[in-house]
């Protein structure tokens, strides 16, 4: 069994003029993926498909966007575009990505070749809703077929409150990959027990905690943890635009620094860093597939949920602001079942939202996933952002 692989985004630019977006988004998509690396040949295949994608949203799509990004592992860099609207759908999506069928219904290249250019390549319609599509463009040879991209247990979307450019959300994921706790554990661990607790399965915010244990998880002072596990933050700076930016930069730097492998730690590490900014919302997770849990600790409106098959169970984030007002924290665990995904986001998105009304929604990547919640439950009136977790690994 392989262990689990991350694969760091770095989001460029949104498109949503309707007029512009196919010019725009092709010329973009060129530059940037000269910039990265790609030959000519390459890059001018990631245009091709990104001003297909772009045009079959200003054809026929209802608020469609489109979001060009880098993506980054420690050897290779690619680009990868998702694009989200809210409707019409497709009807048959394996029929749109037959040969010969073009999205624009002129002399387009198709969507079947815009993922046979990818390396890798997911789409989820639902007809009447919408339609959320993420490809992955990695260096290869002329005339070569897909590689298959790189895999990735984790994938996140940030979109600014309409009108800015700056988004006051982010979100980072990293790989703790095991050893004797007490070898990398930072001086904020030191002498700071973590009282754990567990939770009934239930609605989003709903049912009490019930009370826990002491845990050397927490304190990180004497538990061995030899399996690698995931680790992941979400921050909503407070407010919007640039100074809410510069919050949530500040805490994905402190996360990606930290020492620390467990949510409390890691949560005060990232407090210290806030302060002097306008602070935020922030909560930090831990998934460990070999011992089967999930560990969470939050603080303000972060939504936390680990969405099943045939179950939904929250995660509770304690009120506060991190960097001025953090009271006592206090880690969840919940199981972490195969088939499953955590979903974290910020109050740019509702939490009124319904897996059911997404069917099929857990056999598809994070990034789809990611974009997919966006659609469904995203306001305009505030930063969003959403970061899905998934593996079987």
């Amino acid at each position: 069994m392989t262990g689990p692989v991350v694969v760091d985004c770095e989001d460029v630019a949104w498109f949503r003029d309707a007029a512009e977006m196919p010019s725009a988004a092709r010329g973009a998509a060129a530059t940037l993926a000269r910039r990265i690396g790609l030959d000519g040949y390459r890059s001018s295949e990631v245009a091709l498909a990104v001003s297909e994608a772009a045009t079959n949203l200003q054809r026929h799509a209802r608020d469609g966007a489109l979001l060009l990004r880098v993506l980054r592992t420690p050897d290779r860099a690619g680009v990868e575009f998702v694009t989200v609207d809210t409707g019409p759908g497709i009807a048959d999506v394996e029929a749109a990505l037959s040969d010969g069928v073009s999205s624009a219904g002129t002399l387009g290249i198709g969507l079947g070749a815009v993922a046979r250019l990818a390396d890798a390549f997911d789409i989820h319609s639902l007809p009447g809703k919408g339609t959320v599509m993420a490809a992955q463009f990695w260096a290869r040879e002329a005339g070569d077929g897909p590689t298959g991209g790189t895999t990735s247990v984790a994938s996140g979307l940030t979109r600014p409150i309409s009108g800015e450019t700056s988004c006051g959300d982010a979100w980072a994921v990293r790989i703790d990959e095991g050893g004797p706790e007490t070898s990398r554990s930072s001086s904020s661990d030191a002498g700071r027990g973590g009282a754990y607790g567990t939770r009934s399965p239930g609605l989003l915010g709903s049912g009490p905690a019930t009370p826990g244990t002491r845990s050397s998880a927490g304190s990180g002072r004497s538990s061995a943890s030899s399996e690698p596990a995931v680790l992941v933050v979400l921050c909503d700076g407070l407010g919007h635009g640039p100074l809410a930016a510069l919050a949530a930069e500040a805490a994905v730097t402190a996360f990606r620094r930290s020492a620390a492998r467990h949510p409390e730690p890691l949560l005060r590490d990232i407090h210290g860093a806030l302060r002097g900014t306008r602070g935020g919302a922030v909560a930090v997770a831990r998934i460990e597939p070999a011992r089967g849990r999930v560990l969470y600790c939050g603080i303000g409106n972060v939504s936390g949920v680990l969405l099943g098959p045939d179950s939904r169970n929250g995660l509770l984030s304690a009120p506060g602001i991190v960097g001025s007002q953090m009271r006592s924290l206090r880690t969840f665990e919940l199981p972490w079942k195969p088939g499953g995904a955590l979903i974290m986001h910020s109050d740019g998105l509702t939490e009124r939202w319904n897996a059911d009304a997404m069917p099929g929604l857990l056999r598809h990547t994070p990034a789809v996933m990611a974009g997919q919640l966006l659609r469904e439950a995203g306001v305009r009136r505030d930063d969003a952002g959403v970061v899905v977790v998934k593996g079987d690994w």
